[in-house]
């Protein structure tokens, strides 16, 4: 059976099909779907926590209950989330644990474009990122398979296009693993000896997990009567299939951390050029490199903002049409008349208006949070000074006003709450 379903919902059928039983997240785009679409299922349980770390470690628990368990948030939620990933993935599981970021290149809805993957490489967490709806369930599913035989929570990593696109799935039947006893396990305890090694634990594991992507078929070479090759993940490889179709080499990678070793040397040995197409910053180029292969990258395409065809093509054309040769890069299906922009507004009845109307009349130094209500800072409201990141407001607001304090009292205001 197949269904047409954007990436988070195609994620939900994956945690469904894996027999996945708890979900404990927070919203923010563009994850929350995911969460939203598992409620769906009467087999999962699903909560909003008050915060990504919190359920994080709901997820955990779970985990060392014996059940499949899974978070979802948004890459400044990983940030929140942070602390107890990085103790996790060395005191590791019971059964499967998978928490899924959602990237935001072109910051859509976020107030920075920061890359997860750095924090899968600083935790040693591996990490998987599908290219399209089909991907993003098995890769669920595969996720959890990893996770379970390598004793470690394992990172998907979504971005816009992928998370809210659509595209064709598979539908499978559940298959729900059996509980996990729970045995006390004094190793657990992460302190000193314990800690000492589980590190030597975690450094085992990703040697493993380096030789597990050289031969799994989550990575793949898909060859081509050229001396060209492209290294590509995620929604990059859409775009390089759309600009290039079957004229060049394509390493697609699947599993973004750890990276395969062999298959990377494989693929080039036999290449002139090389070229490195990824969105933010130059993760999978720098590791080329450092493997000393001669690739291009950043020197081609910027660190900044999301990837379209468009951009892969004339980023291409411009710095790169004398390495080319016979390979026709198309030229780009641009829309001639200019679009209006549609800049968000507060819903219509938003009790925020109100409020920062009335902040605005008076003048006040407002101090704010992230949610929606950072909409309060355009017009016509105009009336919110700055954003941080979840609970700034009161504590930055309070060094505001410390700072402040020789000049006298000043209307300032902390918004808190998403």
């Amino acid at each position: 059976m197949k269904e047409l379903m954007l990436g988070n919902k195609a994620i939900a059928r994956g945690l469904y099909e894996a027999g996945c039983s708890v979900v404990s997240s927070y919203p923010g785009t563009p994850s929350t779907e995911i969460t939203e679409e598992a409620a769906r299922y009467e087999e999962i349980y699903c909560e909003w926590a008050p915060n990504e770390k919190v359920a994080v470690e709901v997820s955990h628990g779970a985990s060392l209950g014996g059940v499949r368990a899974a978070s979802a948030m948004k890459h400044v939620g990983l940030n929140v989330a942070a602390d107890p990933v990085f103790t996790i993935s060395y005191q590791g599981l019971n059964a499967g644990l998978v928490i899924f970021v959602a990237d935001d290149p072109g910051m859509h809805s976020s107030q920075n474009e920061q890359d997860s993957r750095h924090y899968a490489i600083a935790a040693k967490v591996p990490m998987l990122e599908p290219s399209d709806s089909e991907e993003a369930r098995v890769y669920t599913k595969k996720a959890f398979e990893i996770s379970e035989k390598y004793n470690t929570p394992v990172f998907v990593r979504m971005c816009t296009r992928v998370a809210h696109s659509q595209s064709v799935v598979h539908l499978e039947e559940r298959n729900m693993p059996s509980k996990v006893p729970y045995v006390k396990d004094p190793a657990k305890v992460m302190m000193t000896k314990n800690s000492r090694d589980a590190h030597i634990r975690v450094e085992k594991r990703t040697l493993e997990l380096i030789e597990y992507a050289d031969t799994s078929d989550i990575n793949r070479i898909e060859k081509a009567d050229s001396k060209i090759g492209i290294i590509t993940s995620s929604t990059s490889y859409q775009y390089t299939k759309e600009v290039f179709g079957d004229k060049v080499n394509i390493l697609k990678l699947g599993m973004v951390y750890p990276l395969p070793d062999k298959l990377l040397m494989d693929f080039a040995k036999d290449l002139e050029t090389i070229i490195v197409i990824e969105e933010l910053d130059p993760i999978i180029e720098t590791y080329c490199r450092s493997k000393g292969l001669n690739v291009y990258g950043k020197d081609i395409f910027p660190v900044c903002g999301e990837f379209t065809q468009n951009l892969i093509k004339s980023c291409l054309k411009e710095k790169m049409s004398e390495v080319f040769g016979n390979v026709v890069i198309p030229g780009g299906n641009m829309i001639p008349d200019e679009i209006p922009m549609r800049p968000p507004v507060m819903c219509a009845g938003c009790p925020h208006r109100g409020v920062f109307y009335v902040l605005k009349k008076l003048d006040c130094m407002v101090y704010g949070d992230i949610g929606c209500y950072t909409l309060g800072a355009v017009a016509p409201l105009n009336a919110m000074d700055l954003n941080v990141c979840m609970g700034a407001s009161c504590s930055g607001l309070h060094g505001f006003n410390l700072a402040m304090k020789e000049e006298g009292e000043k209307r300032s205001v902390g918004v808190i709450g998403d």
